[in-house]
């Protein structure tokens, strides 16, 4: 499994814990950025990340700035792309087995490295279970000219 990987200045630390958590439990990490606490915007970091879940190069992803809100509006404008912010860990197992989340969102000033690590063991511990929540899923798509 490969995860892509996002953050801003803000989440540059917790993205480095975070990825190299991960890493340790196998999963294969592609870092979009960014790749140092000097200031940036979430933007440039997360549409590259959206673009590699959607196209199927990367599995899913993790994601993360300062709130997660960022971050986490602008991966949903990506049409294949199910973005969930999450603080606990029962968000992150709801997220994946009710909404089919591929990108967590953790807001990296109001976590601590700890409940992260629960949070994002929940998220890969998780599966969606479809059934009634699959027809949910493929309504959230904007058809064009609708």
């Amino acid at each position: 499994m490969k995860i892509a990987f996002a953050s801003d200045h803000a989440a540059f630390d917790l993205k480095e814990i975070i990825k190299a958590y991960v890493e340790k439990k196998g999963y294969e990490t592609v870092d979009f950025g960014t790749y140092s606490p000097e200031s940036c915007d979430y933007a440039d970091y997360a549409h590259p990340a959206a673009l590699a879940v959607e196209n199927h190069e990367c599995d899913f992803g993790i994601a993360m700035c300062g709130s997660g809100n960022g971050i986490q509006m602008t991966l949903n404008k990506h049409q294949g792309i199910r973005a969930a912010l999450c603080w606990l860990p029962e968000l992150a197992a709801l997220a994946r087995q009710h909404n089919d989340a591929n990108f967590l969102v953790l807001p990296a000033r109001f976590i601590a490295v700890e409940d992260a690590y629960k949070v994002v063991d929940a998220y890969l511990d998780a599966s969606f279970e479809g059934g009634r929540h699959a027809k949910r899923i493929a309504k959230i798509p904007v058809e064009h000219g609708a």
